[in-house]
């Protein structure tokens, strides 16, 4: 989607914000107090350096206070707007303003199988099948990994899935890595496929989504991945985690105060290894734990307004997370829960929307699940899409000629305009005796057997032999590494 469209209104800023600019403002000098008074515990020495270099305060050997003036640099310096491009190097993401692009999510532990509706551990050819149903749908912008493989070792298991993504795909890739040296691994198969360092820094297909323990912690690795990236101009989106009731304070703006400090400390080391590095912003954070439960759930109310409000607030590319479910199954719940995300996220304006096809928390995945959330991304689209009013849509003349008695079915008019509708792929809208006729089949049973239908015949073209093998070949060489330490 371009930017926020109501009608015939574009937006470039959030129609839905959860939060006044005041409040944004608050939240902000919130963290900002606690960037100062309580500090961060930052697991990297050259990390801990580079902020007593530059004036922060560092105690206990590893408690820095970061002063507001080193955010307020940070912030001159980090760029407004992020484009992520194609295999070919076509521009197919804009993150800026409020243009919203859709994606899946990654490392999910479990796949519901859409041939047999069983829950069960994900192996590669799972990741093949749910890239290749990415790369078919048209509103699907980027792609992640989905599945985390049962049946290669977990220490390189990143490797394989970028390996797939490069080879299977030609979309953007927002790639996830177990441990630092898989960061490093993953940028050598891109820079291998656009050619040099230096093609991927100016047009970069890929962004690295970095979890960091909390937003007050900040382990070795997910600063290690955010000072690599940065020094080589490469996309970082860094997102603390901090669980309301348990890492935080249970009141939502609590707890997004200290994600968003976690969130300005990481904006600052990323501008002091090198401005102008790229920097994504999470439009989610701060939800809190189910009580009853002590599951984090994903489908609240306001887990990511608030957030993207602050984001959006910032004006800064922003990461976004919708399209999931906290059910089990493809059901009702699953359907009602990632229509309700996707709109309220499109809504609220993030640039980079996640984890489309996600269920039961995060933990299982389901590609039928993922062609639902398409079709209702689908609909979203010309839900906000614009409508003409002119001449040629009142076409004044032609109701006058056919009167009151006449109809429309076969004119040229209808012939030119009827294919501007939106029109379902597996929503089913006809009668009765036609949804008989078809087998009486359900939504899910119908996103299953579509993606059986992009599998049979969706092709993509491969990476160049050579290409191919070179990526291999840095796979080949982290198990070797493996094998001997």
């Amino acid at each position: 989607m371009a930017r926020i469209r109501i009608n015939d209104r574009s937006f470039g800023g959030m129609q839905a914000s959860y939060l006044s600019d005041e409040q944004c403002r608050k939240l902000h000098n919130y963290s900002l107090e606690i960037l100062m008074r309580t500090g961060v515990r930052l697991f990297l020495p050259e990390a801990v350096d580079l902020l007593k270099k530059a004036g922060a305060m560092v105690s206990e050997g590893n408690r820095v206070r970061i002063p507001a003036g080193l955010v307020e640099k940070a912030f001159s310096s980090v760029p407004r707007r992020v484009t992520l491009y194609d295999r070919h190097g076509k521009a197919a993401i804009f993150a800026e303003d409020s243009r919203c692009h859709y994606g899946t999510g990654s490392d999910c532990l479990h796949i519901i199988d859409h041939r047999t509706n069983e829950r069960r551990d994900p192996v590669l050819q799972d990741i093949v099948e749910g890239i290749t149903v990415c790369d078919a749908l048209p509103d699907i912008d980027f792609v992640m990994s989905m599945f985390l493989p049962v049946d290669v070792d977990p220490m390189v298991s990143d490797r394989y899935q970028m390996e797939i993504m490069l080879n299977t795909t030609t979309k953007p890739i927002v790639y996830v890595t177990n441990e630092f040296s898989g960061t490093v691994d993953a940028v050598e198969m891109a820079e291998i496929v656009a050619g040099s360092a230096e093609a991927l820094r100016l047009r970069p297909n890929i962004a690295c989504y970095i979890n960091v323990t909390t937003g007050l912690r900040h382990n070795e690795e997910a600063l290690q991945k955010l000072l690599f990236l940065a020094e080589k101009g490469l996309p970082a989106m860094y997102v603390p985690v901090v669980l309301g009731g348990a890492t935080g304070p249970v009141t939502q703006p609590g707890s997004l105060a200290i994600v968003y400090a976690g969130v300005l400390a990481g904006l600052v080391l990323s501008q002091l290894k090198r401005e102008g590095a790229p920097f994504i912003f999470p439009g989610w954070g701060g939800a809190p734990m189910d009580m009853r439960t002590l599951i984090s759930p994903y489908c609240t109310p306001n887990w990511g307004s608030a957030a993207a409000a602050l984001a959006s607030h910032y004006r800064v590319p922003s990461f976004g997370l919708a399209g999931c479910s906290d059910s089990k199954v493809v059901d009702q719940q699953a359907a009602a829960e990632a229509a309700l995300t996707l709109l309220g996220e499109t809504l609220g304006g993030p640039n980079i929307i996640h984890d489309l096809g996600y269920l039961e928390s995060g933990l299982s995945g389901s590609l039928a699940q993922l062609v639902i959330c398409h079709e209702i991304v689908g609909w979203i689209h010309s839900f906000l899409g614009p409508v003409t009013v002119d001449d040629e849509s009142v076409p004044l003349d032609l109701i006058d000629e056919i009167g009151p008695d006449g109809q429309f079915l076969n004119v040229e008019h209808t012939r030119r305009h009827f294919r501007e509708h939106w029109y379902p792929t597996v929503f089913d809208r006809g009668n009765h005796s036609q949804w008989l006729a078809k087998g009486g089949t359900t939504l899910a049973e119908r996103a299953a057997a579509r993606v059986e239908k992009i599998l049979s015949t969706h092709h993509i073209t491969p990476l160049p032999d050579e290409v191919r093998t070179a990526v291999h070949a840095v796979v080949q060489r982290a198990e070797a590494n493996l094998r001997h330490e």
